[in-house]
């Protein structure tokens, strides 16, 4: 009898050549291999664990969020041990000018927590903003003009990474301006507004990846479009590397 705890030739050499696509296919091909690797158990893991660690910042890469993602929900020991000996915090540099503690809202969204998420970004951009905003808890246009460009940049790199880059500041601002920056165009084609009606909260937004692009975070909820103008205007994303 063949030894059980040796690959087949077979196997080995699906897994050889997923590793192959997967270090050399675009981003697209990358995303849909990902599921053959979870289904190739341990070795496809591997694959995807060697990925993140030649690739070990989402700001460079967008697809280590969709790998860190599937190692974090592995179900595997391996995979567990292997992100948090090697991505205790995450997979994006929790960066801040003000010492703001990211580390809470990586977690949430590293578990597709996705409305508590939401709530948590709210939260620190108001702590960003000074006491009065924390305590109101939304801000003033004048308050996101002056928040700083490092903390929004750790805020919207966090949303990208996971959720296959389709939340975040960035992905709302290049929606803003692909419409002219008219709102009555952008309110629709990111879920916020059907007809006249806006999209009442909580209950009618989609609060998991089958939202349409730039439907989180809420931005709204930081009162009124010219607060949401100047956090999409901010300097924050032509300094964007």
């Amino acid at each position: 009898m063949s030894d059980p705890t040796t690959a087949s030739p077979d196997t080995s050499s699906n897994i050889a050549d997923l590793r192959l696509r997967f270090q050399s296919e675009s981003e697209k091909t990358q995303r849909q291999l990902i599921p053959e690797l979870l289904t190739a158990g341990e070795a496809g893991l591997e694959v995807l664990m060697e990925f993140l660690q030649a690739h070990p910042s989402a700001s460079t890469n967008p697809i280590v969020g969709s790998a860190y993602q599937a190692l974090y929900h592995a179900n595997s020991p391996a995979a567990t041990e292997f992100l948090q000996t090697h991505f205790p915090t995450g997979i994006v540099p929790l960066q801040s000018e003000r010492g703001i503690d990211y580390h809470p809202l990586q977690q949430l969204l590293a578990q597709q927590d996705f409305q508590e998420s939401d709530r948590l970004t709210l939260q620190k951009l108001c702590e960003l903003a000074g006491v009065d905003a924390a305590q109101r808890k939304w801000l003033f246009f004048t308050e996101v003009e002056s928040l700083p460009s490092t903390d929004l940049q750790t805020l919207n790199s966090l949303w990208l990474a996971h959720s296959e880059g389709k939340f975040g500041f960035s992905v709302q601002r290049e929606l803003w301006l692909g419409v002219g920056k008219n709102w009555e165009k952008l309110w629709p084609k990111i879920g916020w507004k059907a007809g006249n009606n806006w999209t009442r909260y909580p209950q009618g937004f989609t609060w998991d990846l089958t939202a349409p692009r730039g439907h989180l975070p809420l931005s709204n909820q930081l009162r009124g479009v010219r607060a949401m103008a100047s956090l999409l205007a901010h300097p924050a994303w032509s300094e964007a590397k």
